[in-house]
């Protein structure tokens, strides 16, 4: 069976993530943060356990940032991360 996107992020736009990742330069911001290319960031083995608490703390950058970003556009990013790295189902 092929993996699947989880249900939490159904209808996420990936394109529009994958834009803002970009506009935003998350990966600089990680990289600054947890060295090396900032994908240590995104640890599966790590504390984000859920699509919840991952959006979450999608949400926590958006915030702590000022990024402005809407709600969908804060589902858009956690849903290319989850694609990308977490694979919740």
């Amino acid at each position: 069976m092929a993996w699947a996107q989880s249900d939490f992020f159904a209808g996420a736009d990936l394109a529009l993530g994958r834009q803002l990742m970009s506009e935003h330069k998350c990966e600089a911001c990680h990289a600054r943060h947890v060295g090396g290319d900032g994908t240590d960031v995104y640890n599966p083995a790590g504390r984000l356990k859920t699509p919840g608490l991952l959006r979450g703390m999608v949400e926590a950058c958006n915030t702590q940032l000022n990024l402005g970003l809407f709600p969908a556009e804060v589902n858009a990013v956690a849903a290319v991360l989850n694609h990308d790295h977490y694979r919740f189902k």
